[in-house]
């Protein structure tokens, strides 16, 4: 028999899929789920469950189904998935289950990967709230990126068949996710869900791709602001032999005849608390489906839908309740008021609960509302809203408007003044009974099921209660409800509700058990994913990106920044190209974008204090408008990041960092401030992204300054070395460093990110010459200025690289002091930070190469003095030259050491790490 109907549906029926399941082979259509298509077929019993063995059915049609969990055998293996969420393939083959799943034992051939993703506004459901929300954000040209569970957008409107603006329902969404995917700077993932929302906006989907070599992908959000448009789920009705295979929610038979063109069954009685259910029960008999009855435990039905029913000859009852079910397997009938009712279908629907999951796990306030018999948002949170249905608003027009409130609260802006759509849907007429269960009789307590996937029942929740516990997290624990794959979203609020009965207790002064990541089920090979190529960290470029693309920048990897290079221009390789790069530095100007330098703002009464003990040297005597060169060490003495602290105010400090180590050195901080200094009144913030940096070095660079920022006296004795002020550059505002990282004469000029890209290309006009970060490290490498985790490998104290005049002997404490009293550390032998002139200047030593003493390699083991750290011809020395750590290096100045290369063995001369400008007079042009 078949109970698919001849029209109707959104299935694909040009397309023929065949499928498996328990060995029959099936056919359905693309669009199908792999529930769906077995209700087709009129197969409802798809399982068995868990403890006692009962036969079970499909009860939903999403991802709240408690019942029909099956095993994926090919082409994936897959135990445990719920068919309702299963898109139908052609050569899919599946089991039931009877009981528990197992693991696969052969291999998963699929694919699976993780990306990163930021937006201004992320909304989460593509249903009626959702999509307006998403579109009004995107008109007001947000970021804006939509994630939703299901192939294509509409969330409820899918299984209904309303109209919207004189159209079908779905076809109005169609149009906004089309407008939405042309609009620039904006993204619309289908197939995903959002399983885990934490705070600062990062929410964390997976999604289940139809195309390109990964099968899944979880994507990681990082939103400014999150409007979550999430639903609500319907709740089932506790009443004996309540688990029978036929007894459907209400809202999912109409979803299945809407969406699928399939109808659950021949003869169906409906059993509701809720209007929702008689819009299913009319739309089911105008598709020839016979409704016996609709049972109301309210006092009085609702009088449009009682019109609709009376004439197409349906009964209603009020003030009636299933109090059973009969059948073998699938229900043969119900009881109602002592009469036995003939029916192949049960459909029921106790309410609707709106989906707070992921409000709730950004610790959102939950509240309890008695007139829907469930909880509620308690407000917004700083990053994230909620609207539609699962803010306990369920009429179509209530709906768009807190969606489109949401998306403007969002942007903060009032909302658009633009008409909103319209949909025929019928009000609601009547408020919801909120009855947790139909009353029985002490026998039947071990049939009526609160948790279907868990065998809980009735007698399992008055046991945990009579046993002492009052606290739904016990009574949770003790009676395994809401711990299965599906997480209680049918049974959650029943076992509250049911709870409370027992406790003689109000709901409203319990909290609900806690909502914990990932709303649905993951799988552990999404999650680990694969982090080859663009896969393997996020990229992030500055604000200049643009430009050095344009401009034929070659780019490398730090941290996870593109930085440029160098800037070939044609017939130029590497080498040549950071020559001419160099030669302008040295002798003309040149700029560098160093907006990816670390910045951190700390400020608090005591960020003085603080810094002094964070730093080797000393901070809280620098003056505000000065600037300090600073060496951090770990607590085992050993240098970990250098930089400078720019004093800003009396309790205000920038503090900038090497571009690798940014997020390290602030968590640092923060280690310190929350574990061992608390007292101290201290705020550390990352501000790299906020500030574009450009720095212009080089003879003319005091010239083309003056040039640009004329209010600005940029004199040695007004605007001396390691001093900042604010000025106007090119008409935007900066703050205008004194700082060399060259070794010429050198600014830095800060400005908001924003402005980034005016203020490089009015230093472009000016004919200045772009460099990238290989000749930045030739220039400073020649001046004998150490890279903080390459020219060190954890094992370098600040005395190591000669830097011991940055080690205050003034202070009573500072990280890694104690360190360096100790024996280890006092070595005579230790590795010192020296230059490598190759006697050959024409010879490069590769960075990383050992150093020996014998030019003859001798048999090993071979005594090991040192290795090169780097490694660069120069212009301006008119030849090559490296650094390296060599054990007592200082002293072997002068000497001759070696290097093997290959075959070869290189001997090169030991000299002082600063190679250029030795007296320092070009700092200062």
């Amino acid at each position: 028999m078949t109970f698919r109907l001849p029209s109707g549906g959104l299935v694909d029926r040009d397309t023929l899929l065949q499928f498996t399941f328990d060995g029959r082979e099936l056919t359905g259509h693309p669009g199908d789920t792999l529930a769906s298509a077995l209700l087709a077929h009129g197969v409802h019993q798809v399982a068995r469950s868990v403890k006692l063995g009962r036969p079970r059915g499909i009860m939903a049609a999403g991802v709240e189904e408690p019942n029909a969990v099956v095993q994926l055998e090919k082409p994936f293996p897959e135990p445990m998935q719920t068919a309702t969420t299963v898109e139908l393939y052609d050569g899919l083959v599946a089991r039931s289950l009877s009981g528990q799943g197992r693991l696969a034992t052969e291999p998963d051939p699929a694919r699976y990967d993780a990306k990163h993703l930021h937006c201004d506004v992320l909304v989460v459901g593509a249903g009626p709230a959702g999509l307006v929300a998403a579109r009004t954000a995107a008109r007001a040209g947000a970021r804006v990126v939509l994630v939703d569970d299901q192939p294509e957008p509409g969330g409820s409107l899918l299984g209904s068949n309303e109209y919207v603006d004189l159209k079908p329902a779905v076809e109005w969404a169609r149009a906004i996710a089309d407008e939405l995917r042309a609009t620039p700077d904006v993204e619309v993932l289908d197939r995903t869900t959002a399983f885990g929302a934490y705070d600062d906006g990062f929410v964390l989907a997976v999604q289940h791709r139809t195309s390109g070599a990964a099968r899944q992908r979880v994507w990681r959000i990082r939103a400014k602001q999150t409007v979550l448009a999430t639903g609500a789920h319907e709740r089932p009705i506790v009443f004996p032999d309540n688990d029978r295979p036929g007894v459907l929610l209400a809202g999912a038979a109409r979803t299945y005849l809407h969406r699928y063109g399939v109808v659950p069954g021949r003869r169906a009685v409906v059993f509701t608390m809720d209007d929702s259910a008689y819009a299913t029960a009319i739309d089911l008999a105008d598709a020839g489906v016979e409704i016996p009855l609709v049972a109301d435990v309210r006092p009085a039905a609702p009088e449009n839908w009682a019109a609709a029913c009376a004439e197409r000859g349906i009964e209603i009852r009020t003030e009636a309740a299933v109090t059973g079910t009969e059948g073998s397997g699938r229900v043969t009938g119900v009881r109602v008021a002592g009469d036995l009712i003939p029916c192949d279908t049960l459909l029921v629907s106790g309410g609707w609960t709106p989906a707070v999951h992921l409000f709730s796990q950004q610790r959102g306030a939950l509240r309890y509302e008695p007139a829907l018999g469930a909880y509620l948002p308690d407000g917004d949170l700083p990053t994230a809203r909620v609207a539609g249905s699962a803010n306990g608003t369920f009429d179509f027009a209530g709906c768009v408007r807190e969606g489109r409130a949401a998306a403007a609260k969002a942007l903060g802006e009032a909302p658009a003044d633009i008409p909103l759509p319209v949909s025929d849907a019928p009000p609601r007429e009547l408020a919801p009974a909120v009855q947790w269960q139909i009353p029985g009789t002490e026998s039947d307590v071990d049939t009526r099921f609160v948790d279907l996937q868990r065998d809980a029942t009735v007698s399992d929740v008055l046991r945990a209660t009579g046993a002492g516990l009052a606290s739904l997290e016990h009574v949770k624990r003790y009676t395994t409800i809401g711990t299965a794959h599906d997480q209680g979203k049918t049974s959650g609020m029943l076992a509250a509700g049911i709870t409370a009965e027992a406790l003689g207790a109000d709901l409203a002064d319990r909290r609900p058990t806690t909502y914990r990541p990932p709303y649905t089920p993951v799988a552990f090979a999404a999650l680990a994913g694969r982090n080859r190529g663009e896969l393997h960290d996020p990229i992030r470029v500055t604000a200049l990106h643009s430009w050095h693309v344009e401009h034929g920048a070659e780019f490398e990897n730090v941290g996870q920044w593109k930085r440029p290079w160098y800037y070939p221009q044609p017939g130029e390789d590497l080498h040549a190209a950071v020559r001419r790069e160099c030669l302008e530095a040295r002798t003309d100007v040149a700029m560098m974008d160093g907006s990816t330098l670390g910045k951190i703002d700390v400020q608090g009464p005591d960020a003085a204090e603080f810094l002094d003990l964070l730093y080797t040297n000393l901070m809280s005597t620098l003056k505000v408008g000065r600037i300090r060169y600073g060496v951090m060490c770990g607590i085992d003495g050993m240098v970990i990041d250098d930089g400078t602290v720019i004093r800003v105010a009396e309790d205000r400090f920038l503090v900038t960092t090497t571009t690798g180590n940014a997020a390290m050195v602030l968590d640092w901080m923060e280690e310190w401030l929350q574990t061992e200094w608390p007292h101290l009144r201290v705020f550390a913030t990352s501000v790299t992204e906020h500030w574009a940096t450009v720095a212009l070095v080089g003879p003319r660079s005091r010239e083309i300054l003056a040039g640009l920022a004329p209010e600005l006296d940029v004199s040695n004795d007004a605007f001396g070395f390691m001093a900042w002020r604010d000025a106007e550059v090119a008409g935007i505002a900066a703050r205008v460093c004194r700082i060399s990282f060259s070794g010429e004469l050198a600014y830095e000029i800060n400005v908001p990110s924003w402005y980034g890209l005016a203020l490089w290309e009015a230093l472009a006009a000016q004919g200045i010459t772009p460099y990238g970060t290989e000749t930045m490290h030739v220039l400073r490498a020649e001046k004998g200025y150490p890279i903080i985790g390459q020219d060190t490998d954890g094992t370098v104290t600040p005395h190591d690289l000669g830097m011991g005049w940055a080690v205050s002997k003034k202070k009573a404490d500072f990280l890694g002091k104690r360190s360096f009293s100790r024996v280890e550390n006092q070595r005579p032998d230790r590795k010192q930070f020296v230059g490598l002139l190759p006697v050959d200047p024409t010879v490069l030593l590769p960075e990383g190469a050992q150093i020996i003493e014998t030019a003859h390699v001798p048999r090993p083991p071979v005594r090991m003095l040192g290795h090169v750290t780097s490694s660069y011809p120069s212009a301006a020395l008119n030849r090559t030259f490296a650094l390296a750590l060599v054990r007592s290096g200082r002293e072997r100045i002068g000497e001759t050491l070696y290097v093997p290369v290959g075959d070869e063995v290189v001997p090169v001369t030991v000299t002082e790490s600063v190679l250029y400008d030795k007296e320092g007079t070009r700092r200062d042009g």
